[in-house]
């Protein structure tokens, strides 16, 4: 049986065939100068690109990385809990393809992990000596839209729920992604709420961003589409939802072949 990794890394990945290779190497290679023993995860939510294909090259110079590819477009959050549901490390960190935070940063999470916390999450609203925030005023105002909603869901002490960089115990990140049912951009209300339910503690860490061109994030529909799902989380919460796991098994066309698949 293979060692456990201290540190999973999940990326989900659509149509990334030009953001995601120098995202890759700055993920790994940082691990390696570190020496820290690391599996990197793409999960290709079925993309129509090369994005498998780079995947599969880049993991000829790295064999820590491995790909999981969806046959389908599933969304963000299905993407994502493919990943850590077939996560190995102590820790898991998922981060977003375009490497808007640096990796770096991760040594802020891990110590907020260290000082007692079982989520560490990256923000761009908080503030923080020697941390800046690079992004577009449109999103600025969309972003603040949605927070007020998030806070009338529930979750009225996280600044930034929509932070692509967080980091879990990797207990926790098992016992959440597991019970989650939002496939799409909110499943990161979804994730909060339900840390809060089982009494995990989180914190919001301050992290350097910057905006990368080609996001995926349509902010009209997109929106919309997430302020339905927060009505949907609060009747999941409700009726109890989140008190057991929402797994079915699968067979993926991941290099590994069989994976855990979360249904919809």
């Amino acid at each position: 049986m293979r060692p456990q990794p201290a540190l999973s890394i999940v990326v989900p990945a659509y149509n990334e065939q030009e953001r995601l290779e120098p995202t890759l190497r700055s993920y790994l290679g940082y691990c390696r100068q570190r020496r820290v023993s690391v599996e990197a995860i793409v999960v290709d939510d079925g993309s129509l690109d090369r994005t498998s294909l780079l995947v599969e090259r880049v993991a000829g110079e790295y064999p820590e990385l491995r790909l999981i590819r969806l046959a389908e477009n599933c969304g963000k959050g299905y993407a994502v809990r493919s990943g850590i549901v077939n996560a190995r490390g102590a820790l898991v960190l998922f981060a977003d393809a375009d490497g808007s935070t640096p990796i770096e940063e991760i040594e802020k999470l891990e110590a907020a992990i260290m000082a007692g916390a079982d989520i560490a999450i990256g923000s761009r609203a908080l503030r923080s000596e020697g941390v800046r925030v690079s992004t577009r005023w449109h999103r600025k105002i969309v972003g603040r839209a949605f927070h007020l909603l998030v806070r009338l869901g529930g979750v009225r002490d996280i600044a930034d729920t929509q932070c692509g960089f967080k980091l879990f115990r990797g207990p926790v990140a098992q016992a959440l992604f597991s019970r989650m049912r939002m496939t799409g951009f909110s499943f990161d209300v979804e994730l909060l709420i339900m840390a809060r339910l089982y009494g995990y503690r989180v914190a919001e860490t301050a992290v350097n961003w910057t905006h990368r061109p080609g996001s995926r994030v349509n902010l009209v529909t997109d929106s919309a589409g997430m302020a339905w799902d927060l009505v949907r989380i609060t009747g999941c919460r409700l009726r109890g939802d989140y008190r057991t796991p929402n797994l079915t098994p699968w067979l993926s066309t991941a290099n590994e072949g069989v994976a855990l698949h979360v249904a919809p």
